[in-house]
């Protein structure tokens, strides 16, 4: 073959190389990305990074809102491990967490499982979300009055049956139960909602292949959707751990402006008092640091048990 045969060869034809030419390059969206993020990076760093620093930094100093910060290094800290009411109150919201969580998860499970077997009714999935959606000093307050040792219809109700009152607000045996049961009505409905979302993700050839087996409905529960929910229920017990130690409002409510007793003393009302009413800012600082590390470290711990990182529903 002569050279100007292959040279004719090599070279592209003139509408494939036109044709290349006028390809489009891929646009890059990175720019416009970046754009549409930064209100909400803005947002992120105005209002939780820049608090989270402050808070660090005065976590460190003797701070009564009225002078300038005195830095102590960390005295707040070891103050606060050797402080009894910070572990009481500790414990306190322990066992609020307990009868909250514990509550909600199986009202809630059995909630979700009715609604996913039996009905699938919006009218009723909007009626267990109405307590969620009323404010929680409200809610506080409702029950106050519903509670009262002397005009509360409970109570009422309790003399009619030739029972005695009850200071359910009060009592220290009644106050930290009666709380958490009344903040289980108020989200059971939420925690519902969320386990029936998880439940409409398994598939219902697996139902099907379970009945022809011949299992029952409390068979399948136990074999198929408790299994397959595994990721959900995962989320739905970190996000209620949290929001119970965040529990403020009703104790809040509850005390009347007296300052809460001891037996309803959660670690959010113990923050408060030393932040607001004793004006120790930076030990309340310490204080909320301490809390944010254990959720940290319940949450892992948590997440790691439930085996949260795999689906079973892949």
């Amino acid at each position: 073959m002569r050279t100007e045969e292959r040279s004719q060869l090599a070279e592209p034809p003139n509408d494939a190389g036109a044709a290349r030419r006028r390809r489009p390059r891929p646009r890059d969206d990175r720019r416009a990305a970046w754009l549409f993020l930064v209100p909400a990076l803005a947002g992120f760093v105005i209002f939780y990074g820049y608090p989270t620093v402050r808070g660090v930094w005065y976590s460190l100093t003797d701070y009564n809102l009225l002078s300038d910060p005195t830095f102590v290094g960390g005295d707040n800290y070891a103050q606060i491990v050797r402080d009894p009411q910070f572990w009481h109150s500790l414990g306190v919201t322990g066992y609020y967490v307990v009868i909250n969580i514990g509550s909600q998860m199986l009202l809630g499970l059995l909630l979700a499982a009715l609604m996913h077997r039996l009905t699938r009714s919006v009218a009723l999935r909007a009626m267990l979300l109405l307590p969620w959606l009323v404010p929680n000093v409200t809610v506080g307050l409702l029950w106050i009055w519903l509670l009262d040792a002397d005009l509360g219809f409970v109570n009422h109700l309790l003399k009619a049956l030739g029972l005695g009152t009850v200071g359910f607000f009060v009592s220290p045996d009644w106050a930290m139960p009666t709380i958490g049961l009344v903040n289980t009505w108020a989200y059971t409905g939420y925690t519902a909602l969320l386990l029936y979302a998880g439940m409409l993700q398994i598939p219902p050839h697996l139902y099907e292949s379970a009945a022809l087996d011949g299992a029952g409905e409390l068979r399948m529960f136990r074999s198929v959707t408790l299994p397959m929910l595994r990721p959900v229920l995962a989320l739905v017990l970190v996000v209620s751990l949290i929001g119970s130690f965040q529990i403020f409002d009703t104790v809040a409510v509850a005390a009347g402006g007296r300052g809460a007793s001891s037996a309803i003393r959660v670690i959010y009302y113990f923050i408060y008092q030393q932040a607001f009413q004793y004006f120790h800012m930076g030990y309340a600082s310490a204080a909320a640091l301490l809390l944010a590390l254990i959720l940290g470290v319940l949450t892992v711990v948590q997440l790691r048990l439930l085996r949260a990182s795999r689906s079973d529903l892949a």
